[in-house]
């Protein structure tokens, strides 16, 4: 089986041909970084507006770069929620419309289910896993039970981990999108000022990065000098701090041996470090996706909409996107 997945949840245009069988046809992405770096964030108008302009432009690439008959693809799937819904909006109705054109079946996807199932574009992990997705949107500890078994265990309560590093970053000037280079300027500096682990002393597994990012700002208040590398070392090490003790208390609670770490911040070098530190001391497996597939792509939504089409899944044409629809709840609806 062959599917085109369409992927425009935030600010990455993103397609993918998959085969089930021979694995990765082809793939293209377009990032909007450098139109949103103005701004210091994603600005939903124009985030939808780029995927119009681009989506129909990357179609023809891909199937130039494959030299491949669309007509062979035997499904449409893409992402249907979460996300901002003036992009998904976009995305949806340009799978709905190829779909209609090539008489082919819609297979709609969660936008976390593709996160976590990025890992298995390299090897498939075995059942029960705990998930941690982290990303610009994104916060959440999963116990994942089977496929579209998935049991919300905890996540932030406020701000996620990737728009606190955007926020950290805008506060220093230091550009957008700020994880890559707060993670770059952290490895040339100390974590020599003392910030909060927000709720690291709960026994939930709930996080909060709010106060965190607080406190950064009144550190650069009370502080006339300071090293761009110290305080994003600062930061960065108080982030890891809280992910990495959330997820070992959740492998704890549930007896769970297995952790896959994913979304856009799982690119972070410092966490990556860090768990794989842990997860030898500890004694669980540990996976994490390649960089290419950690940030948002079409590559995870087309093997997870490959997984909900052998379960039979096929979407109407008259679905719409929805801006949030919890995990869990996605996955009974779709089986």
């Amino acid at each position: 089986m062959i599917t085109l997945a369409v992927e425009t949840s935030c600010d990455e245009t993103a397609l993918a041909l998959y085969d089930s069988e021979e694995g990765v046809i082809g793939d293209v992405l377009l990032s909007q970084a450098k139109v949103h770096s103005p701004f210091g964030g994603v600005v939903p108008e124009l985030s939808a507006r780029e995927h119009t302009r681009n989506l129909l432009p990357l179609f023809d690439l891909l199937l130039k770069k494959t030299s491949f008959d669309i007509k062979e693809v035997d499904f449409v799937s893409f992402t249907l929620t979460p996300g901002l819904i003036l992009s998904l909006v976009v995305g949806v109705s340009f799978a709905k419309a190829i779909a209609y054109t090539f008489n082919k079946p819609l297979v709609p996807v969660h936008h976390l289910e593709g996160h976590i199932y990025s890992v298995f574009l390299e090897g498939k992990v075995e059942y029960p896993f705990v998930a941690l997705i982290v990303s610009g949107g994104h916060t959440d500890l999963y116990l994942v039970e089977d496929f579209g078994r998935y049991r919300f265990l905890g996540g932030t309560l406020d701000d996620a981990v990737g728009e606190s590093y955007d926020k950290v970053a805008k506060m220093l000037g230091l550009g957008y999108p700020g994880g890559p280079i707060i993670d770059r300027l952290a490895g040339e500096g100390k974590p020599l000022y003392k910030l909060p682990r927000p709720m690291l002393d709960k026994e939930d597994l709930n996080m909060s990065f709010s106060g965190l990012k607080t406190a950064v700002m009144n550190l650069l208040r009370r502080e006339k000098e300071v090293k761009e590398e110290d305080v994003s070392a600062s930061f960065q090490e108080a982030v890891v701090d809280i992910l990495v003790s959330k997820s070992v208390r959740a492998l704890r609670e549930t007896g769970v041996r297995r952790l896959v770490v994913v979304g856009g911040v799982s690119a972070n070098s410092r966490l990556r470090e860090e768990f794989q530190r842990v997860s030898e001391e500890e004694g669980f497996e540990l996976h994490i996706p390649p960089l290419r597939l950690s940030t948002d792509n079409a590559l995870m939504i087309a093997y997870a909409g490959m997984e909900r089409f052998r379960r039979g899944v096929v979407a109407p044409q008259d679905i719409n996107a929805e801006p949030n629809l919890p995990l869990e709840e996605f996955g009974k609806l779709w089986t």
